[in-house]
């Protein structure tokens, strides 16, 4: 969530170029060639999705005219390609639907300053149900549904302010502001909400988390926001459980959005920390890994761990080896945008390279070293001036402009091409300098994903397709270029400098 200023994420994907016709080339001294071979023999996670959240934005965004709103959906959700193969859309396959709290009814009295950020539900106050409530974030549910996505989540930031101990969406002293003794009725109302949506959609929510990021204080009213512990989270989990238990949906628990990495695994705060073992260990006291609708993944978000480069890389292989202590457990880096570290500041739109190029190679860190099954951005549409978006639009409630970005498109190079239920497989580079490759097979096709983020040309010479093959798709993104399409000759890959590339080709027999 935004609570702090955006922190920066790595970007990969690789970009590439060099169709039929002549390639792009820079000075002849600033080419660089490189050898990915790919070992189908080690292959590792097996890949769900990519999504993002329609918080807090789609609340206003989904009332904007129709013209506006559909090219906001296309842009996020679209699967179909111009007249030239080029993409319309990144095409998602995972939406993140924003159970609020009800501070937006509570107006300005919810104490949460920014109108923006406070948010809906569709309980009332006085404990009816308005199953007309939240119509712009439902309109992006359809439109999502619509056009191909197939996973839902429900999250929630904080219980509505009916069961809270200060009757807002927010803490008044930095401990959890649920009122436990109201934890049944908050369990049934997202039971409800949940089956209002199913109503509302068609779409009966895959995945409900009713916690997120636990570890914060949440009390500076700057957006809704809960604390807990681990053995609070535990207790409402077991409650959730129930309530879904009662009824006919087929909705698993998700469990636990953490704030940052390290508290999956050894962050020093114990009460909330090594969430991974509390949860799923059998010997645990909060263990919930036996419950039949809690799902079997854990998810946290990447913020915060992005720099120093080593120590990122540690805190993601302790992810990876932590989750693969218990069977069938999978991670999600479920929530992610530049909230900013010593590398980049979440200060400053940018609809350029540099913010592509650095979530390019966080995805890949997150995809090859945490063994990430599911990739999630925060915002989806941001109306700031922040890296915290993938659209950004006009700061109007019913009309405006709409600006793309490179980040939307580098995000691209991954969820566009990268299809639920392909297998992520070993590489080895031979120069790793600034370049970041991963791979990925499902059938008979492999999506390869190059960052560039060097000043250099690269010429790549992919190891592991059917050399019968004469040509390669590529699809590129750079300055100039937004998943332009091409293709290459199989023995000539040229990647531009400071690009994000997707390699389409035939696995190797």
């Amino acid at each position: 969530m935004n609570r702090f200023l955006p922190r920066l994420s790595f970007t990969f994907t690789v970009t590439a170029l060099l169709a039929s016709i002549s390639p792009t080339i820079s000075n002849a001294q600033n080419q660089r060639r490189i050898t990915a071979e790919i070992d189908y023999k080690k292959s590792a996670q097996t890949i769900e999705g990519f999504g993002a959240s329609d918080a807090w934005i789609c609340q206003f965004a989904g009332l904007w005219p129709d013209v506006e709103k559909n090219k906001m959906a296309d842009l996020l959700f679209s699967t179909k390609t111009d007249a030239a193969g080029n993409p319309l859309g990144i095409g998602l396959n995972f939406w993140r639907f924003a159970i609020g709290g009800g501070s937006a009814e509570q107006g300005k009295a919810s104490g949460i300053r920014n109108e923006w950020r406070r948010q809906q539900s569709f309980l009332n106050a006085d404990k009816t149900y308005n199953e007309n409530a939240m119509p712009g974030q439902v309109w992006f549910m359809n439109a999502a549904k619509t056009r191909g996505v197939k996973h839902f989540l429900g999250f929630v930031n904080s219980p509505h302010v009916n069961f809270t101990l200060n009757n807002k969406a927010f803490s008044s002293d930095g401990k959890t502001n649920l009122d436990f003794s109201k934890a049944d009725d908050f369990a049934m109302d997202l039971v409800k909400t949940t089956q209002m949506l199913k109503k509302k959609t068609g779409v009966e929510l895959e995945y409900l988390s009713p916690v997120n990021e636990p570890q914060w204080k949440w009390n500076e009213g700057n957006q809704e926001g809960c604390p807990y512990t681990n053995r609070e989270l535990a207790v409402l989990v077991k409650k959730v459980s129930a309530a879904l238990s009662k009824t006919q949906l087929k909705t698993k628990i998700q469990i636990a959005d953490a704030g940052q990495l390290n508290y999956l695994t050894n962050h020093p705060d114990t009460a909330k920390s090594k969430q991974i073992e509390y949860f799923f260990n059998p010997a645990s006291p909060g263990y919930i890994g036996n419950l039949k609708n809690v799902d079997r993944s854990i998810s946290g978000h990447s913020y915060f761990t992005t720099s120093p480069e080593q120590k990122a890389i540690e805190i993601r292989k302790a992810v990876k080896d932590e989750v693969a202590k218990y069977d069938q457990l999978r991670f999600w880096m479920s929530e992610y945008c530049v909230l900013g570290d010593s590398l980049l500041k979440g200060e400053g739109r940018d609809l350029g390279m540099t913010t592509a190029l650095f979530i390019a190679k966080l995805i890949h860190h997150d995809l090859t070293y945490a063994n990430a099954s599911s990739w999630q951005w925060w915002l989806a549409i941001s109306t700031g001036d922040y890296k915290d978006g993938l659209l950004y639009i006009d700061d109007s409630k019913t009309n405006g402009k709409i600006y793309d970005s490179k980040t939307l498109w580098a995000f691209g190079n991954y969820s566009r091409f990268i299809p639920p239920g392909s297998k992520r497989v070993e590489l080895k580079l031979s120069d790793e300098k600034d370049f970041y490759v991963s791979a990925y097979f499902k059938a008979d096709e492999l999506v390869t994903v190059a960052v560039n983020n060097s000043d250099d040309t690269i010429n790549l010479d992919l190891k592991g397709i059917d050399q019968k093959q004469k040509s390669v798709t590529v699809y590129t993104t750079a300055e100039g270029k937004s998943l332009a399409k091409s293709v290459a000759a199989v023995n000539a890959i040229t990647l531009p400098a400071k690009s994000v590339t997707t390699i389409i080709a035939n696995k190797q027999k």
